[in-house]
């Protein structure tokens, strides 16, 4: 019985519950806009918001390996997946997707309207993303804003599991979107190095047969420019002490496209990042240090980026 469940198990990829670490800042900038939010019953909220966001992110996972087998067959490490290796009974499977799907979303009603319509979008993105006729993932460009879109998402979860009724900052989630494309822009680099054949890729996945080297690269340092204007925005209005981490964020960006080169890059598989113990430690030194510039006041930045020139 253990082994006739594991592929079922496998395909929900409980591994990738890892991303739900996206809903942190959406958590920390909500009890930084509203401190009395902190609370015992609070905490409470954020687990089972992680829960329901993990369930149903499962629910995406299983109809993506579904939809995917065909596909994944002609990939050199995905065609050991569950289904493509005829580990699993595809009616089992899809009834495994709606009752993720069930699960998930039955538990982010328990957190009020906000959260469950949020919740009910990521769901419904991995539809948009995975079925046929509309499937982003087949259309270059929209494949990876489309699935980076589950970043800001992400953010919103977390941001409602606080227990907050107002608006996250739209400068925030676009640069939270942008910085997502990124991250799978330079996954999808990786990948098409990896293969290393331009008939292959376009068999394996329709969006490469439009892109190459130069056109995934132009998309990265486009996505890194927005991310960057975005957040300066966000910080400008909200947090100027923001501005010191900046020299930390490009180093973590030029890092991370560095890591898209590399041979067999872990970059494809973000999960496994954790072997990059460098690359974790210095994630850690961008997390700690945003985190204090978020509460530690430093005035007089305010007084340096004073404007001196208003425009009439």
């Amino acid at each position: 019985m253990r082994s006739a469940l594991t592929p079922y198990i496998q395909i929900a990829r409980f591994d990738h519950w890892f991303k739900n670490i996206f809903m942190l800042p959406g958590v920390i900038v909500a009890l930084y806009a509203q401190a009395d939010l902190l609370s015992l019953t609070a905490f409470g909220r954020i687990c089972l918001g992680f829960l329901a966001a993990g369930i149903v992110a499962s629910s995406n996972y299983i109809l993506n390996e579904l939809l995917d087998a065909k596909f994944d067959a002609l990939h050199p490490v995905k065609k050991f997946r569950p289904i493509p290796s005829g580990l699993v009974n595809k009616q089992i499977a899809v009834i495994q997707w709606i009752a993720f799907a069930l699960v998930g979303l039955s538990c982010a009603a328990f957190l009020g309207r906000d959260f469950f319509y949020v919740s009910l979008s990521l769901w419904i993105m991995g539809c948009i993303y995975n079925i046929p006729p509309v499937r982003s993932k087949d259309k270059p460009y929209f494949d990876v804003l489309s699935e980076s879109v589950n970043n800001p998402i992400r953010l919103m979860l977390g941001w409602y599991a606080t227990g907050i009724t107002i608006l996250p900052p739209v400068s925030l989630l676009l640069a939270y979107w942008m910085v997502g494309a990124f991250f799978m822009a330079i996954k999808r680099l990786a990948e098409y190095r990896m293969i290393n054949s331009p008939t292959v890729s376009a068999a394996y996945r329709q969006s490469f047969a439009y892109y190459n080297e130069e056109r995934l690269l132009q998309s990265i340092i486009y996505y890194a420019t927005a991310f960057g204007l975005f957040f300066g925005i966000f910080l400008i209005r909200y947090r100027m002490e923001l501005i010191l981490s900046i020299p930390l964020i490009a180093g973590f960006m030029t890092w991370y496209i560095h890591l898209g080169f590399l041979e067999n890059s872990l970059a494809q598989y973000p999960e496994r990042l954790y072997k990059q113990r460098g690359f974790v430690l210095y994630c850690l030194l961008c997390s700690v240090m945003l985190l204090v510039l978020l509460f530690l006041p430093v005035p007089m930045l305010y007084d340096i980026f004073e404007a001196s020139f208003i425009p009439r």
